[in-house]
């Protein structure tokens, strides 16, 4: 259980890395644009604040790397569930698909770590 739980964790950072990649460095570049399907001009109006959507994918990633490698259970918790809220808002107010790319996964991961044993005392 314990590995599936770092497996999936590992995905969830894994992804915040891509989107922090893609939102800070190729949104306004022809890749970024056919993944996000906009036009040159739309990701030219709005690259600042797709960096800034990325920098924090980067901050969460961070955060679950920190989680996995400390090994606690309240920082998985916490991180976790700040992707779970952020999928559940982009997938809202964004676009649909997040809520499968972003806070699925996360609420597995959450689930996981909710579903193991607590640490002992």
């Amino acid at each position: 259980m314990k590995l599936l739980t770092t497996l999936v964790l590992a995905f969830v950072a894994l992804s915040h890395f891509g989107f922090l990649v893609l939102e800070m460095f190729f949104w306004d570049h022809p890749f970024g644009r056919k993944i996000f399907g906009m036009t040159p001009e739309v990701s030219a109006s709005s690259a600042v604040l797709a960096a800034n959507q990325g920098l924090y994918n980067g901050f969460l990633a961070v955060g679950i790397v920190w989680a996995i490698w400390s090994d606690r259970r309240d920082l998985k918790i916490f991180f976790l569930g700040c992707v779970v809220v952020a999928g559940i808002f982009g997938g809202l107010t964004a676009k649909t698909s997040i809520l499968f790319t972003q806070a699925a996964p996360a609420v597995i991961g959450l689930a996981l770590v909710l579903l193991a044993r607590k640490p002992a005392a």
